[in-house]
């Protein structure tokens, strides 16, 4: 399946370059979220990043866009709010997960989200999985695999022991596992949403609706759950605003916006090189240096990646 490149001014955009910028964007989100959890309900965190994004976008869409607002049809609104809502509970029930489980258990489950796209789309979208997107995907997720496990996880003789894992189907554990996976079933929907509604609408637009749904369903959550939002220390609002405007914004608005040129397959597997984006990051930031299985792990990320590409090269039509 070929993609197209949008034309920006009068330069061609190549959706991998995207895809890319996208990647780096939401890999920030990790190292504003644990700065953000100390003070910070993971609901409210949520929350507010969806709403931030949402504030943002709103004078820039009434301005230039209400007209694509107003012409929507029944279907595309429905469409849109379903994607929101996929996207505000794939938050909510992620960040629960947390809760109960270990980090390692939810971030394997919830990083299935490509597999269920790749199971879900030809059925859905009719889009066809070649046999370099399927090998890419399966490198890839057992890429996210070891970088996720390998803080974890001990080699001990010729057995390898990872904590957390004993009692995955038992207790608490398992409630989290359950909201983890549901967190990739809902993750696959809004992306797959996203990849029939964003053919028919501006990027500002259709993110602007969907940001706004999801924000809307995290804060009725959040009244619900009554979290404390207000008098927060001011660096907590730092971190909220960030995540907002570099991961939500840029980040997974560069996803919605290569949803119009690429398989949502692809791009589904592209969203995990969001863990070898941390790793670097908290190299820089956090003097983290990787480990040898997070090295190899990030290197299998992207050379799934990059195999899966190989399905999805951009031909430079402009529009």
């Amino acid at each position: 399946m070929s993609a197209r490149v949008e034309v920006i001014g009068t330069k061609r955009f190549p959706p991998s370059i995207v895809l890319g910028i996208g990647i780096l964007a939401v890999s920030t989100a990790s190292l504003f979220i644990r700065f953000a959890q100390e003070t910070t309900a993971s609901l409210v965190i949520a929350a507010v990043r969806m709403a931030v994004a949402t504030l943002v976008l709103t004078p820039v869409v009434l301005t230039s866009y209400r007209h694509e607002l107003g012409s929507l049809s029944r279907k595309q609104l429905l469409m849109l709010l379903l994607g929101g809502v996929f996207l505000g509970f794939h938050f909510a029930t992620w960040i629960t997960s947390l809760e109960y489980t270990s980090v390692a258990s939810s971030v394997v489950l919830v990083t299935t989200a490509p597999l269920w796209v790749a199971i879900l789309a030809p059925l859905v979208l009719h889009e066809k999985l070649t046999r370099n997107l399927l090998i890419g995907l399966a490198i890839a997720l057992a890429g996210s695999t070891v970088v996720t496990l390998s803080s974890n996880c001990q080699i001990t003789g010729r057995f390898l022991t990872c904590d957390g894992f004993e009692q995955i189907l038992q207790g608490k554990a398992f409630v989290g596992n359950v909201l983890a996976l549901a967190g990739a079933f809902l993750s696959a929907g809004y992306l797959m949403v996203g990849r029939v509604s964003r053919g028919k609408l501006s990027l500002p637009a259709y993110a602007f609706v969907v940001y706004g749904v999801a924000a809307t369903v995290l804060i009725l959550l959040v009244l619900i759950s009554g979290e404390q939002v207000t008098g927060l220390p001011p660096m907590s609002y730092v971190w909220l605003v960030l995540l907002g405007l570099v991961p939500q914004l840029v980040g997974h608005s560069s996803f919605n916006w290569a949803l119009k040129y690429l398989p949502a397959t692809y791009v589904s597997i592209a969203l995990l090189g969001e863990p070898v984006g941390t790793v670097i990051l908290a190299y820089l930031f956090l003097a983290e240096a990787p480990t040898v299985i997070e090295i190899v792990g990030g290197v299998m990320i992207l050379g799934g990646i990059l195999i899966s590409s190989q399905t999805a090269k951009p031909q430079y039509v402009e529009e």
